[in-house]
Parts: structure tokens; C-alpha cells; sequence
């Protein structure tokens, strides 16, 4: 690091990741004087955010007595997190390191649209803050994730198939608005990011946190994939990397998608492509839910649709393997079972090289419905304890 460039949020970061938890590391890692280590560290300590553990067994890399371990103190604020389906939703208090203290989930449709959806949702998050003795100010950021692509920089989604009267509404003013209503507290920073974005954030540094090159694909009511680079998520130019669901496939020809094309994927292979399909043969589903349930229950034909839908996305996941070379690949989400597994590996592994394949890992969600929460939760601690933001919020708190 940079000698006297290297800020208070350096040394947080440096003490989050565990690179330097001692005064005496945070010394070494930055060339600063003990005395500039301490000052920036009274900092965040008079903040809350840092506190001191119990002194290790070795001293310090500089010499000296053993130094107290410094942490990152997870529990002076809380996160709010909500994971937006198309039928149901996900809510929940959590810890800075994820520990959920309440969380719910109920029927919340998508398509009533942004006004009513996230005005009821403002009302779960004060609700859940009760929940969990909780005061409304130590309310931190609220993470949100939503079933469409989203441009991270205005919180935006933009041309959502599944999300009817959603393009371009403002999702952080209006949840913000529907939190500070109902709890009488100031404005918080709200984060929107797509769902199989967070749910592969969440279970990459859950489960696989050494993979350097992670995809998931969630297969519910559509179709979407979260890709993880070196911890972070890639999202493209505006936040359509990863909508897989819209991939051209020879076997949806004559089948037409929610987006308005003909062939898409998600047209064939999605929870609401196969609910149509079961309907048809006198199965009544309306959504990737309803499929999910009647897998756990051994449908005959729902496994049999589930398997071809599965072969149908292996063979679209072959070009992303072949593109990304990812170490892990999780199927998740509704149809993410042993049929619609199957399925995929049939493809996957017929039509990738074997050098695509050699390494590769191809596993079911780990997090389960708690994926979106545990990323979203995340997104926001990573955004507001980031170096950057540190120095900006330790100003304004005063400090």
C-alpha cells in the first residue's frame, strides 16, 4: 500500500479479509508509522466498526509483547435483505456477517408492480427489525434482489421479461421511501442487483470461497445465471451478463418467450414453460414453484419434463463452460433436482471439450432459498464497509 495514501478504509479491509489483523501487521502490510496506524484506527474504532479480541499467542511481525487481534465488529449495525420472486418473496434482518436474526417469506406477485410490491415490503422490514429487538437506526443499507437484469449504478432493472411495469422505476427511492414511512428513521442506502447474481455471490464466498471462476445458473419460473471473477460479480456493460434464458435454442423454434421472441430458451425449459406443458397434460401448474413441488413429489411427468429441460440448458451450458471455464457450475433454484441434473450433465459433458470439463465441478445450491438473502446481505457490506465508502461515511458521522 502507498505509505500516508493508505486510509482508515485500508486498514479496515486489511483487517476484514484477515491479511492484517494486529497493529503490528497493519504496520508491515502499509509502511505506516505506529503512531498513523493508531490515529486511523481510533477512527474506526470510535465508529464502532472495529473492536479488540484477545491477544494471539506470537507477538507482533515487528517484535514486542503479543497485540490484541483486531475484528471487524458484526453486530453494531444490521442489514436489511429481500429476495423478490415472481409469486413469493424473502425477507430478513441480518448480522454484518450474514447470521439472519428474523426473516419470513409470503406471497408477494411481481407483476403488481413496483409501488405496491416494495411499499409492502417497507412494512416487512419494520416488522422484522421488531422481530429482532432491532432499532430501525442501526439499520445500515438494504440489500434487494430482483428477477430481471438491473444497471448497478441507478439500481434500475432495464427490460425485465417477468417483471410487467418495472422498467426504469426507481427501486431505491421508492423502497427507501416505503422503509423510512414505516420506521421514522433517515434515508439508507439501498442496493438492487439481480437474483442468480446474489444468489452466486452468496454461494461462491459461502461454499467455494478459493474458486476463482464461478457460475450459477437458477432455474425457476425463467432463466438466469450469476458469474463470479475473482470474488466479484461480472455483470457486463448495464447488468445483462448472465441472462441465459434468452439464448436462441433450435428446440423453441415455434415456442414464444415472455420477452416477446420466438426459440428463447427459457421458452422450453423454464419453471413456466414446463408448468405450461404439465397444465396441457391435465397436470395444473401455474409457475416454477408449483413444478418444484410436484418433482419433490415424484411426478412421473413432471421428471421426465424436468430431464429434458435439463438436457435443453446442458447444451447452452457447454458454450459457457467452454466460454468461462468456471470451476464450479450450481444448478439452483425450483427445478434445480436430480432430473433436471441429469439432464444437464447429459449435455454438458456430450457436447463441452474435456478440457472445459477436466476441473469442473457441477453441483447443486448449497444456501437454498437463503442464496439471494446471504448475497444481498453481502452486496451491502461489501459496498458501505469497501475502502472507498469508508472514508466518505467515517466523514459524515464525524469521526
Amino acid at each position: 500500500m502507498g505509505g500516508q495514501r493508505t486510509t482508515s478504509g485500508d486498514l479496515l479491509q486489511l483487517v476484514r479479509s484477515g491479511r492484517a489483523t494486529t497493529r503490528g501487521a497493519l504496520q508491515e502490510a502499509t509502511g505506516l508509522s505506529r503512531a498513523t496506524v493508531g490515529l486511523r484506527l481510533d477512527r474506526l474504532f470510535r465508529a464502532g466498526w472495529l473492536r479488540e479480541g484477545v491477544a494471539g499467542p506470537v507477538g507482533s511481525p515487528l517484535g514486542g509483547r503479543p497485540s490484541a487481534r483486531l475484528e471487524f465488529d458484526t453486530v453494531h449495525a444490521v442489514v436489511l435483505a429481500a429476495d423478490l420472486g415472481t409469486r413469493h418473496a424473502r425477507a430478513a434482518v441480518l448480522t454484518l456477517d450474514g447470521t439472519p436474526l428474523a426473516e419470513h417469506t409470503r406471497p408477494l406477485r411481481v407483476e403488481d408492480g413496483p409501488e405496491s410490491v416494495l411499499g409492502e415490503l417497507g412494512g416487512w422490514f419494520a416488522g422484522l427489525l421488531d422481530r429482532a429487538g432491532r432499532d430501525p437506526a442501526r439499520v445500515c443499507g438494504i440489500g434487494l434482489a430482483v428477477p430481471g437484469p438491473v444497471d448497478t449504478s441507478t439500481g434500475r432493472v432495464v427490460q425485465p421479461p417477468i417483471m410487467p411495469g418495472w422498467d426504469g422505476h426507481d427501486i431505491r427511492g421508492r423502497l427507501c421511501h416505503a422503509f423510512t414511512a414505516r420506521t421514522g428513521t433517515g434515508d439508507v442506502p439501498v442496493l438492487v442487483d439481480n437474483d442468480a447474481n446474489l444468489m452466486a455471490y452468496g454461494e461462491q464466498r459461502a461454499s467455494f470461497p478459493g474458486c476463482s471462476a464461478f457460475a450459477l445458473v437458477k432455474v425457476s419460473t425463467g432463466i438466469g445465471a450469476g458469474v463470479i471473477v475473482d470474488g466479484s460479480v461480472y455483470r457486463g456493460i448495464d447488468g445483462g451478463a448472465g441472462d441465459i434464458g434468452h439464448v436462441r435454442v433450435p428446440a423453441g423454434a415455434d415456442a414464444l418467450c415472455k420477452c416477446g421472441s420466438y426459440g428463447c430458451l427459457a421458452a422450453v425449459a423454464s419453471g413456466r414453460a414446463l408448468a405450461r406443458r404439465l397444465t396441457d397434460l391435465g397436470v395444473p401448474a401455474a409457475s416454477g414453484s408449483d413444478v418444484g413441488a410436484l418433482l419433490a413429489a415424484g411426478h412421473p411427468e413432471a421428471v421426465r419434463l424436468a430431464r429434458e429441460a435439463g438436457r435443453a440448458v446442458g447444451e447452452v451450458l457447454a458454450t459457457v463452460v467452454t466460454l468461462l471455464n468456471p470451476g464450479v457450475l450450481m444448478i439452483a433454484g425450483d427445478l434445480a433436482g436430480t432430473a433436471f441434473l441429469t439432464g444437464v450433465r447429459e449435455l454438458l459433458y456430450q457436447r463441452a471439450l474435456p478440457r472445459s470439463t477436466a476441473r469442473l465441478e457441477v453441483v447443486t445450491a448449497r444456501l437454498g432459498e437463503r442464496a439471494g438473502l446471504v448475497g444481498a446481505g453481502a452486496m451491502v457490506v461489501e459496498e458501505l464497509y469497501g475502502a472507498e465508502r469508508v472514508e466518505e461515511r467515517l466523514s459524515a458521522l464525524g469521526v
